[in-house]
């Protein structure tokens, strides 16, 4: 029998457990989204969101357990997220796990949120450990960070490049905000910008000499589009609903051209510049199809994307992580404690 490690992550707007053996066989991965509840308000609300983990948190560990046809005693190791993240949501998670480990007298691993992104990779059918092996250049972009990592072993890393102001997931939802649409922006921008004919253009920030990212100043451009247009604020124009959807589609499809071009051209430069031997890409933006086409496209090396669902908030890549950390005998105890603004690298 393997080892099976139960994952609990809740470091932001989902509460989510799974189940893993050996690192690499996912045996379940439940998810609870708060995507309903926040997009009211257009963005996450840290303090909905702690108190929504506290009612979900029980039935989707349950679930997660019984999914996988086994009972909680059977756990070998229990892995949480302990940051980064919102303060209020990580505790309900490692309160979670702790309880849950010294009940069952079982080890207790603290995870990195970013580190579980990157061993989302490990549950598919490649092991980019061996294949294409190390060092790998690792690309995590989500609502709250963009990060160019070179992963030079299991849990060795080197940051290259970092966004210097909003992250590409918080990008997303802010420009979808301007242009009227729904929470969260990166789906929403995706889905408008499809049939679009590429006659807007929006600015790229290079960032020369550096893997750095920025992304306010691609936000501030869309803005005054958008204001000069006419579509924000809305009904400043009188325009028909079919213009007004055009206009929409138009710069929804040069917001994501100019995030995904930036991200795609500095993936494949750090990639050469570090002589990584394939890329690895994690976090819910990942999950944009745009992205995932043009990297594979623009790259001459394996490119390990994991499916959409373990790109975005889930246990099971926590677990998966925790697999390794275990096997280099990295030990955790009931002390272990959030940090909010943990970093990778």
């Amino acid at each position: 029998m393997g080892l099976k490690i139960l994952g609990i992550e809740t470091s932001c707007d989902e509460t989510a457990a799974g189940v893993v053996e050996d690192g690499r066989l996912l045996n379940s991965n439940v998810i609870s989204s708060q995507v309903e509840l926040h997009s009211v308000y257009g963005g996450v609300v840290p303090e909905v969101a702690s108190r929504q983990h506290v009612r979900d948190i029980v039935p989707v560990v349950e679930k997660a357990v019984a999914d996988c046809g086994m009972a909680l005693d059977e756990v070998d190791v229990v892995a949480v997220t302990h940051g980064p993240g919102l303060g209020g949501s990580l505790i309900t998670g490692l309160n979670t796990a702790k309880a849950i480990s010294y009940s069952l007298g079982v080890p207790l691993m603290g995870v990195n949120h970013l580190e579980g992104h990157i061993y989302a990779a490990w549950l598919t059918e490649h092991n980019p450990g061996e294949d294409p092996g190390f060092p790998l250049l690792c690309l995590v972009a989500s609502g709250g960070h963009t990060d160019l990592l070179l992963m030079e072993g299991h849990g060795t890393y080197k940051l290259l490049g970092r966004t210097r102001d909003d992250a590409a997931g918080e990008a997303f939802d802010k420009a979808a905000r301007i242009l009227g649409l729904g929470f969260p922006g990166g789906p929403e921008i995706q889905r408008v910008a499809e049939g679009a004919d590429g006659e807007e253009r929006l600015p790229r920030a290079w960032m020369r000499d550096t893997l750095d990212f920025s992304f306010s100043g691609l936000k501030t451009a869309l803005l005054h589009l958008a204001q000069a247009k006419g579509v924000y604020p809305p009904g400043s124009k009188d325009l028909e609903k079919q213009e007004l959807a055009r206009l929409v589609r138009e710069m929804a499809a040069a917001f994501q051209e100019s995030v995904v071009d930036v991200i795609s051209a500095k993936l494949v430069d750090a990639a050469k510049r570090y002589h990584a031997k394939g890329l690895v890409l994690g976090g819910g933006v990942t999950a944009n199809t745009r992205l995932r086409q043009e990297i594979i496209k623009r790259s001459p090396l394996p490119v390990i994307i994991p499916p959409p669902i373990l790109c975005t908030d889930n246990g099971a890549m926590i677990a998966a992580c925790a697999y390794y950390q275990y096997q280099r005998g990295q030990q955790y105890g009931l002390e272990l404690d959030i940090d909010p603004g943990l970093s990778l690298g």
